[in-house]
C-alpha cells in the first residue's frame, strides 16, 4: 500500500507540472496574439503625392483592430520642427484607411510624422518622409487651334503684285523738242572799243589821216626850231 501511495503522489506532481507548462504556454500564446492584434507603428505608412497642381501628404493605417490614432505632420528644417502642417485622427482597417494633408510641398523637403494611439503607439514613422525631386505640375493645356479667320489667307485670296511695265517711258517734252533760242539779253555784249567806234564813226579812214597830219605838224615844228637856232649861231659869228 505504501508503494502505491508513493507512485500516485509522483504521478500527481508530474501532472501538475505538465498542466503548469501548458497554462504558461497558453498565456504566452494569448499574449503574443494580443500584441499581434494591437496597434503598432509598423502599420502606418506615409507618402508625398500630387493632387493636380497641389501637393498632398497621405498617411495610411492598416491596423486590423481599428484602434483610433492621432497623426501629426511637421515640416523639418535642419533636423528641427519648422512648421506643423496638420493633425488628424485615423481609424485603421485591414484594407487600410488613408488620411490626406494638403500642403504645397517643395522638392526634396523633409517631414516628420508622429503617431499616437492610446497606450500602444507614441512614436514617429521612420524614416522621415522626403518629397520627390520633381514638383507637382498641372496637366499640359493643349494649345488652341487657329481659327479660320485668323489663319493665313491662301494664295487664291492674296492680291497679286502688279507686274512691272515692259514699255519704255515716253520721252519728256523737254527731251523731244529742240532747245529754245538763247534770249538776246544772254548774248555776249560787244567790246567797249567796238561800241565807241560804232558810236563815233571811227571805223572810217578819218583817224589815220588825222594821225599823219599830227606827225607832219610835229616834224615841221622841229625843223623850224632847228632852223632858227642855226641862224642865230651864224649871226653871232
Amino acid at each position: 500500500m505504501a508503494v502505491l501511495s508513493i507512485i500516485s503522489r509522483t504521478a500527481s506532481r508530474r501532472s501538475v507540472r505538465a498542466l503548469g507548462v501548458v497554462a504558461a504556454s497558453a498565456a504566452l500564446a494569448v499574449g503574443a496574439a494580443g500584441n499581434a492584434l494591437a496597434c503598432n507603428i509598423g502599420e502606418f505608412s506615409a507618402a508625398a503625392k500630387c493632387d493636380g497642381e497641389k501637393g498632398v501628404i497621405t498617411v495610411t493605417d492598416v491596423d486590423p483592430a481599428g484602434i483610433p490614432a492621432t497623426v501629426s505632420v511637421y515640416l523639418q528644417n535642419k533636423g528641427a520642427d519648422a512648421e506643423k502642417i496638420g493633425e488628424q485622427t485615423v481609424k485603421g482597417s485591414r484594407e487600410g484607411s488613408t488620411i490626406t494633408f494638403a500642403t504645397d510641398w517643395q522638392p526634396n523637403a523633409e517631414y516628420r510624422i508622429h503617431v499616437k494611439a492610446d497606450r500602444y503607439v507614441d512614436e514617429d514613422i521612420k524614416p522621415n518622409l522626403t518629397t520627390p525631386s520633381t514638383p507637382c505640375k498641372g496637366e499640359d493645356t493643349p494649345a488652341p487651334e487657329p481659327s479660320e479667320s485668323s489663319s493665313t489667307p491662301s494664295d487664291e485670296t492674296e492680291t497679286p503684285a502688279p507686274e512691272p511695265s515692259t514699255s519704255a517711258p515716253a520721252p519728256a517734252e523737254d527731251e523731244s523738242t529742240a532747245p529754245a533760242a538763247v534770249p538776246a539779253d544772254n548774248a555776249p555784249s560787244p567790246a567797249a572799243g567796238d561800241s565807241n567806234l560804232a558810236e563815233t564813226g571811227a571805223n572810217s579812214n578819218t583817224g589815220m589821216i588825222a594821225g599823219v597830219a599830227a606827225a607832219l605838224v610835229v616834224v615841221g615844228g622841229g625843223a623850224v626850231f632847228f632852223g632858227l637856232r642855226r641862224r642865230g649861231a651864224n649871226s653871232s659869228r
